[in-house]
């Protein structure tokens, strides 16, 4: 009984486990992104074969070298850097990759940049403070339009009750190119946002829808179609808010700006408040619905509460809104346009939304 007990424990041993030579290495611990007082950054990656590496980063005008010491690892410092939340990335030989060593990643389904937040000496409106929060729900919806289940964000303002009277207003907020649902939140921060907000008065409490706008492979106009007949219904079935286009608004950013246009514009008996950020109108669901438009500008102005087009100086896309508020103009549509400095980025998109979010459902 005992040789038997030997032989299975000595079994067990050869299958579980490995002799230490065999265990592949482990590199050394590291610490990356480390912001230190006075708002400088220190970068660090594990790269001993490398021949060079630099940093990529939306506070740089350009990419920086990076040292290596005597264990492999590549180290700079940099700074100070306004505070904000930046993307950033890793060029090791030409290879671009995110942090290995953070956890925070730009939810995007192109490029794979990590996060790095610079939180400074005074909370930034995106930051996370001492107030009372609302909560993200992750949701599967049936798309008829596409003909499969989809996914999309909710946020619901703190003291949500899904069985009380309250009715509630909706933000449905999209994401720009080759971004995801999460990218509002995970880089956007707007759930933070209209946290602190709501804590100020500032803003009303609402609910935010935040869809998947890529449809692929289905053609890209069949969005606004499920955002009609499949989001809202969704939404208004599921949770208590208020059915009419007073208490309904659309944004976006780039890509889901100029979607947030075609959506809100061709709508307007659904939105009464339509806000584009920087968007992105060289598609053929834009050309369709503007390139020969003739709305009644009476009838649209008197349905809209706000529309607004915001866009940086220095954004790639700040002439092409210029001329897109020329042709809105030139319709008749009242809009505001609001430009400011700095260009395609989310840190402008976080003050856009701030913004959005002060003016919407206040009539």
């Amino acid at each position: 009984m005992k040789h038997l007990s030997y032989l299975l424990v000595l079994t067990l041993t050869m299958l579980f486990s490995r002799p230490a030579d065999s265990q592949p290495p482990r590199g050394p611990w590291i610490i990356s992104p480390q912001v230190h007082q006075g708002d400088s950054i220190t970068f660090r990656v594990s790269a001993r074969e490398a021949q060079q590496v630099f940093l990529d980063a939306q506070f740089l005008k350009e990419k920086t070298p990076m040292v290596k010491d005597q264990n492999g690892i590549w180290t700079v410092t940099v700074g100070p850097v306004k505070p904000d939340i930046y993307p950033y990335s890793f060029w090791i030989d030409n290879t671009q990759i995110a942090d290995p060593a953070n956890t925070l990643i730009f939810a995007n389904e192109r490029f794979k940049h990590s996060l790095v937040d610079v939180h400074g000496d005074t909370p930034l409106i995106h930051s996370l403070q001492d107030v009372p929060h609302g909560k993200i729900s992750y949701c599967y919806y049936n798309s008829g339009t596409l003909g499969r289940t989809r996914t999309l964000l909710v946020y619901t303002p703190p003291d949500f009750d899904p069985t009380g009277k309250t009715k509630y207003p909706v933000l449905y907020l999209i994401h720009g190119g080759s971004d995801t649902e999460e990218t509002w939140t995970k880089v956007g921060r707007a759930n933070l946002i209209a946290d602190n907000l709501i804590a100020q008065g500032k803003a009303v409490p609402m609910i935010i829808v935040m869809p998947y706008g890529n449809v692929r492979p289905s053609p890209m106009e069949d969005f606004t179609k499920e955002v009609v007949n499949d989001i809202i219904p969704f939404i208004e079935n599921n949770y208590p808010v208020t059915p009419d286009s007073r208490h309904r608004a659309v944004a976006g950013f780039s890509v889901g700006g100029g979607q947030t246009l075609n959506i809100g514009l061709t709508n307007t008996d659904k939105f009464a408040y339509i806000c584009s950020y920087a968007p992105y109108t060289a598609t053929e669901e834009f050309k369709k619905n503007f390139s020969n438009w003739n709305p009644d500008a009476g009838l649209i102005n008197s349905r809209l509460n706000l529309f607004t087009l915001s866009v940086g100086t220095e954004d790639f896309l700040f002439e092409s809104v210029k001329q897109n508020a020329a042709m809105f103009k030139d319709k008749g549509l009242d809009f505001q346009l609001d430009i400011v400095d700095g260009g395609h980025t989310w840190m402008n998109c976080k003050q856009y939304l701030a913004k959005t979010l002060q003016q919407i459902f206040r009539d």
